[in-house]
């Protein structure tokens, strides 16, 4: 006991402010139930495994631990079974609540030599008792981010609820029998709270759901508030009320009275409807789901080294899925892997590793490539090996990683589905940081590759832009279908059984095949480019763009651009199938540069276009500024500044900008027209848009952050080395491609990310990766050979490069 007290002014007690970590070792994913507990650091309150709790000593010197320990209780055979409960979709009985039930133990142990004392105990010093109950009786970290993330993605209140017209036009709602007023839809039928009209939902884009009637409605009339029948029970809060200006799911505080509005008795309705999140749910059961997971096939379930699931912790497929295929490149394996050992990660880390991007991604690898946590379920384990039956095992918790990878991006912390390609970019953004540029550590220079754009004006010379990207993002070109018959003929069928009012079933669907070969050639085809100013002719025309690469990077990734916005933003994921070969050769997409007897474009940007660049005073506003007596130039800077917004805003700029240092300084010489307000870049950053992106939307709009989404939306190739009305001349500085890995055009198909869904926000991704010569299946923590594997379906293609 005296060498416990010889140490108490290392014991702290935790504050509430304190983060915790109690469920997960920090540099591994050693839990309390694994065969050595898990050791709290009760100064730092960092939790190690039994074979990494010395490293932490070392380098911190604390001595004192708190040891917890889960062992699994013995359950009588003759325990009544639990009611199941609704929470499971597709499992025989409801989701089964039978959690298995664990003792915990507690020891305070001191190192290095692991003297230990039992706790509880009456003879432990006050603040050792004190510090160990605040740290059991706390929520862990762990928990507490998980929580947080969930509780940001509760519906909201709906701002057009409280104040919601509704139009007193006679029209009362029965309690059943309900169509759509404009069509013979009977089902996905949307009450709208305004006018009470009674229309379809939005049409999926395999053809099946409603005819847009209900949101064309809203388009016409501004009516914002739906609710959808069938999903009205006696539980409003389970009642899908949509609101179009918000678009989103939201809650509508005064459902009851607006329902009554119309003559509805909630109390008396029976759900008969799937809410928007059940629908999604429920497309688990057709064709393509069931193809992308290989549902009901006798899959072999594999384990060892780099056969490694990964726990799904709400909506984290679409990083599974990415990661899965990124740590099966030699690049980021032997990055965090082969080359750096946990140890070395750790003594490398600040002072709390688990904010620590490069140990995380060292546990993350470790986790997924060695093996350790990818081992067959014991068959005497009940728990393990009603996991074994279901052909999957328990996965790893990525959940240190995605708290890290994620602190910079308040979509990726949320707990919503995500584009699995912005994840990607993310990311590699991310390890290209930590890696502070260095060609040496840096892996995600294997995915960077050069492009190049060729500008031919009508005057024969050229010019050309350069940019680095990660990805090559390729149109699908429908009009290049190989089974153009086929489809006519469905088409025809489709045609015929909208007449009858019926539906077309899954099996008759007919979807376009397009070859991967026809989108790349689509890429590097000749694009004509309406209103480019050339430098040589002094004048606008129509020039000729062709892009090409200028380097062939190891690893090659292709995505399918197959969500499109049709008009009024709603997105729409085309239904087609791309045919793509197990090898490719784009050794023709290689960008040539200036040739021999071709001329460059002269310098020079026109006057008309930096005139047009610079932001224009409204006259009127400075008129009337300079009708009080104000400066004229200053009236012009205080209408530029807000935006022409109005005279009142500009009076109050002026008046608080008199006595700025370039008051008096031209606006021609000003440096307004290249400035762009950082809290508004900041904004968009938030929105996930590229920092370059979205100051080039903030300068094209003239600082408005809502015409710079627009802007973004409207123009979805834009870069900043893609505006084609300034100088192409190669004299320019452009990027450093001279580093970038290169080689022959050759490429194997090594990896697939598929999606299921309607959008990249819902649905399910799944990586499909070739693995010691055969397709595996990674489906979040289920891991087996493929049988199948979906190579048509893809959203993301990754290629390795072939040198041999």
């Amino acid at each position: 006991m005296e060498l416990l007290r010889s140490n108490l002014s290392r014991v702290r007690i935790p504050e509430p402010t304190n983060r915790i970590y109690k469920h997960e070792c920090c540099v591994s994913f050693e839990t309390p139930r694994s065969e050595g507990g898990l050791f709290v650091d009760m100064t730092t309150f960092l939790a190690f495994g039994k074979d990494y709790v010395d490293w932490n000593y070392e380098k911190t010197g604390n001595p004192v631990y708190l040891h917890i320990k889960q062992t699994r209780k013995v359950v009588p055979e003759d325990r009544p079974s639990k009611k199941p409960t609704l929470l499971a979709i597709g499992v025989e009985g409801g989701f089964d609540n039978n959690e298995p039930q664990y003792e915990e133990t507690h020891n305070i142990v001191i190192l290095p030599d692991y003297v230990t004392f039992p706790f509880p105990s009456v003879e432990l010093p006050e603040k050792v008792r004190l510090a160990v109950d605040a740290i059991i009786m706390a929520e862990g970290a762990e928990r507490k981010e998980q929580l947080a993330a969930w509780t940001a993605d509760k519906k909201q209140v709906s701002a057009y609820a409280m104040n919601l017209p509704q139009i007193d036009n006679g029209v009362i709602v029965p309690p059943s029998g309900w169509k759509c007023v404009k069509c013979d839809k009977k089902e996905n039928l949307w009450l709208n709270l305004t006018d009470g009209m009674i229309l379809c939902g939005r049409k999926n884009f395999d053809g099946t759901g409603g005819n847009n009637h209900a949101i064309e409605h809203y388009k016409e009339t501004s009516y914002p508030l739906a609710v959808k029948l069938g999903t009205i029970t006696a539980d409003l809060e389970a009642a899908d009320v949509f609101s179009y200006p918000e678009d989103d799911s939201v809650v509508d505080p005064l459902l009851a009275q607006h329902l009554a509005f119309f003559g509805i008795d909630f109390s008396a309705l029976q759900k008969t409807e799937m809410t928007t999140a059940e629908r999604e749910l429920d497309q688990n059961t057709n064709f393509d789901w069931n193809r992308i997971q290989e549902s009901g096939q006798d899959s072999e379930l594999i384990h060892g080294p780099g056969y490694t699931g990964l726990a799904n912790l709400g909506n984290s497929c679409y990083m599974a899925a990415t990661m899965q295929v990124v740590f099966s490149t030699r690049s980021f394996n032997s990055r965090y892997y082969t080359n750096q050992s946990l140890k070395m990660a750790f003594e490398m880390a600040p002072a709390d590793p688990t904010v620590d991007l490069n140990m995380q991604l060292t546990k993350l690898a470790h986790g997924m490539l060695s093996g350790k946590y990818s081992v067959p379920a014991p068959e005497d384990d009940e728990e393990n090996a009603a996991i074994s039956t279901t052909n999957k095992q328990e996965g790893i918790p990525p959940r240190m990683f995605k708290a890290v990878i994620a602190a910079s991006h308040p979509e990726f912390s949320s707990m919503r589905q995500q584009d699995a390609l912005e994840f990607f970019l993310h990311f590699l953004d991310q390890v290209e940081r930590v890696n502070g540029g260095s060609s040496a550590l840096d892996p995600s220079r294997s995915f960077k590759f050069g492009i190049e754009e060729r500008i031919l004006c009508p005057s024969g010379k050229v010019g050309f832009n350069k940019r680095l990207d990660y990805i090559l993002s390729l149109n699908i070109p429908l009009h290049e279908a190989t089974n153009k018959e086929e489809l006519e003929a469905f088409h025809k069928l489709k045609a015929e059984k909208i007449s009858e009012g019926k539906d077309v079933s899954h099996d008759e669907i007919v979807r376009p095949r397009v070859p991967l070969a026809a989108c790349l050639a689509n890429y590097s085809a000749p694009e004509e480019i309406q209103d480019y100013y050339s430098t040589a002719l002094k004048a606008k025309t129509t020039a000729l763009k062709t892009a090409g690469l200028t380097s062939f990077p190891d690893y090659l990734v292709l995505h399918m651009r197959k969500f499109v916005l049709e008009e009024g933003w709603v997105p729409k994921k085309l239904d087609v199938y791309i045919d793509v070969p197990d090898i490719i050769d784009i050794s023709y997409m290689r960008s040539k540069g200036l040739q021999p007897g071709e001329e460059l474009l002269p310098d020079g940007v026109p006057e008309a276009e930096v005139e047009s660049n610079n932001p224009v005073a409204n006259e009127d506003i400075v008129a009337q500024l300079v009708s009080m007596g104000f400066n004229h130039l200053h009236c012009q800077k205080a209408a530029i500044n807000t935006s022409n917004t109005g005279v009142e805003e500009a009076m109050n700029w002026l008046l608080a900008h008199m006595d700025d240092p370039d008051i008096d300084v031209p606006v021609s010489q000003g440096a307004h027209g290249n400035e762009v307000d950082q809290s508004k870049v900041d904004t968009l950053l938030s929105f996930g848009f590229q920092e370059e992106i979205a100051r080039k939307a903030l300068k094209a709009s003239g600082g408005d952050i809502e015409k710079a989404t627009d802007w973004i939306f409207n123009n979805p190739d834009a870069s900043v080395s893609s505006d084609m009305d300034t100088s192409t001349s190669s004299s320019k500085p452009t990027p450093d491609d001279t580093e970038l890995p290169d080689g022959r055009g050759r490429y194997r198909l090594f990896g697939i990310v598929s999606h299921m869904g309607t959008s990249t926000h819902c649905g399910h991704y799944v990586a499909h990766v070739l693995k010691d010569g055969r397709w595996v299946i990674f489906n979040d923590n289920k891991v087996a050979a493929s049988i199948n594997p979906p190579k048509d379906m893809g959203y993301l293609y990754f290629f390795e490069r072939l040198d041999s």
